[in-house]
């Protein structure tokens, strides 16, 4: 294929996925608003007020707001493209896309620019009603603002293995509720890893969702438990090799032909 014609296939790939997610807004973008407006009330406001400062000059509320910006675009990217990838499988429009000249690696960024679309629009829908409840200083805005892509391009690619694999669309909910969900909860979004006694803390650094979010709440807050280097080199080492399997799974057509 040529320039032209690898335009027109990303272009309409990742045309439709911005077209679903805009058109079912109330499915992809508003349960977030919804859910994270309970977590800052509750956890940020009832609780938080019990608990006091996390560092110094950071009110419990101020520090959380990172771990949840992260949650939500954890989910949001994951969520996205898992049920949209899945739903090809289906309709089996993605043997369509198999069969044409369509290189695999436009086919998984047209998906994942969709899903990374999402986890950025939810990120600022949830900064924005964070600034309801607090008041955010942007520390390190590069750092913030890759933390984010990083975090939505691995966890976009997750999903897309997860829908390869999937054979129901209950297989696309086991991954969220027994995998993510857990590491999301132990992955720094509500506590300091450093508050961790032995042997929990180490367990904690073997957690991805740690890195993630201490990298980002670096990038808000200027503070984090873990060097900004480990949490760069773990996101751009997951990518590398998400991105290689994904691809290799299309280039196979694994649980992509009937």
């Amino acid at each position: 294929m040529n320039a032209q014609a690898l335009s027109i296939a990303f272009n309409t790939i990742a045309r439709r996925e911005v077209s679903r997610i805009l058109r079912i807004w109330t499915q992809t973008l508003l349960p977030s608003a919804i859910t994270m407006t309970l977590y800052f009330v509750i956890f940020g406001t009832l609780v938080g007020s019990r608990i006091g400062e996390m560092a110094p000059g950071i009110g419990y509320i101020d520090y959380i707001v990172p771990g949840l910006i992260m949650m939500a675009v954890i989910t949001n990217s994951y969520g996205n493209i898992s049920s949209s990838f899945f739903s090809a499988k289906f309709q089996h429009y993605v043997e369509e896309m198999l069969a044409s000249p369509t290189p695999p690696w436009v086919i998984l960024s047209g998906y994942v620019v969709g899903a990374l679309l999402r986890g950025l629009i939810v990120a600022l829908i949830v900064l924005a009603i964070s600034l309801l409840f607090t008041h955010i200083q942007l520390h390190h805005p590069w750092v913030t603002l890759t933390t984010i892509l990083l975090t939505s391009i691995v966890f976009s690619l997750a999903g897309f293995i997860n829908a390869v694999f999937a054979k129901k669309f209950d297989d696309i909910a086991l991954v969220p509720t027994f995998v993510l969900t857990p590491l999301t909860y132990l992955g720094g979004v509500f506590y300091s890893v450093n508050a961790l006694g032995a042997p929990w803390r180490q367990i904690s650094y073997a957690n991805p969702i740690l890195y993630m979010v201490n990298a980002f709440r670096y990038g808000l807050l200027g503070i984090s438990d873990l060097p900004l280097w480990q949490a760069y080199a773990v996101m751009l080492g997951f990518a590398v090799v998400l991105s290689a399997l994904a691809l290799f799974l299309i280039a196979r057509g694994v649980g992509l032909r009937s």
